[in-house]
């Protein structure tokens, strides 16, 4: 017997309707929330005056508390899952990010 590579919680069980039911609701949420907060993110990168900056700093944090608060809901409920990673994958992930480390930043720890 094959086990499973999902990372999930019981599905809390929605009606199979074309109405949009609560989990549609939500995961459409859940995709604006993502939505702004990269773009968000991406005008912060460009602000130039401060006060204005320091105000979109202030909504994108909110806005990515809100976003993370609709994942927990989600995977709570058993409408958001992920795939599991074997051990070695995650070894082979972080030695090659490792390497890119040294070789992009080789004074690492020394004062220049």
């Amino acid at each position: 017997m094959q086990q499973s590579n999902k990372i999930q919680n019981p599905s809390t069980q929605t009606p199979k309707t074309p109405q949009m039911n609560d989990r549609d609701f939500l995961n459409d949420c859940l995709a604006t929330e993502k939505y702004l907060t990269a773009s968000y993110s991406m005008a912060l990168h460009e602000m130039s005056h401060q006060g204005l900056y320091q105000d979109l700093s202030r909504i994108f944090n909110e806005t990515e508390e809100c976003q993370r608060q609709m994942f927990n809901l989600m995977f709570k409920k058993g409408w958001y899952a992920m795939d599991a990673e074997q051990g070695q994958t995650l070894q082979q992930t972080y030695q090659q990010f490792s390497q890119y480390e040294t070789e992009q930043f080789p004074n690492q720890g020394t004062v220049q």
